[in-house]
């Protein structure tokens, strides 16, 4: 089922329902979709695609978790509430998220995959955890891990120590692990 009908049919469900929030909620989703295929059919195309949903709805959740932070901190409790209410809501349509050791473990196994050595390849591997795991993960934060396992790896360590082999040949460095 595509998401937009998933999210049409819970709007639906809520429409029945007594839940306020999650009615609102729901209602921003399909007009942030509307508002993404007009712009999209004005530029020649057909529509927004699910990859492209799934993406605007990782970043609504992101800005409602930096919002609840903020409120939090200001003192507003009952906002920094109803945003992280909003925030689960949304989190409903998304697919089930790689994080913690598995994400770590993953960007691991695409560094080498890719024989990925420094920095300069970080939009490489990017581009390839994108393609293989569409979704599935927030991409931020795989950015800084793909990028910490490559300065570690430029470095001259190995990179084994976040989890993946060094298959680097012999030579890549001295025996300090600092480059020459």
């Amino acid at each position: 089922m595509l998401k937009r009908d998933t999210i049409s049919s819970a709007l639906k469900q809520a429409l029945v329902g007594t839940d306020k929030c999650r009615l609102t909620t729901l209602r921003l989703i399909q007009a942030a979709i509307r508002d993404r295929d007009e712009a999209a059919k004005a530029h020649g195309g057909d529509g927004v695609a699910d990859s492209d949903i799934v993406e605007m709805l990782q970043t609504m959740v992101r800005q409602r978790d930096v919002s609840a932070r903020e409120f939090e901190e200001m003192g507003q409790l009952d906002l920094a509430e109803q945003e992280k209410r909003e925030s689960q809501i949304i989190r409903e349509f998304l697919p089930r998220q790689v994080e913690g050791d598995a994400m770590q473990a993953l960007c691991a196994e695409t560094v080498t995959d890719l024989d990925a050595h420094g920095l300069r390849d970080i939009g490489r591997c990017m581009s390839a955890l994108k393609t293989r795991y569409p979704g599935q993960m927030d991409f931020v934060k795989a950015s800084c891990v793909v990028r910490d396992l490559l300065r570690v790896g430029s470095n001259g360590s190995a990179l084994a120590s976040n989890g993946a082999a060094d298959t680097r040949p012999a030579g890549d460095g001295d025996e300090s692990g600092k480059l020459s």
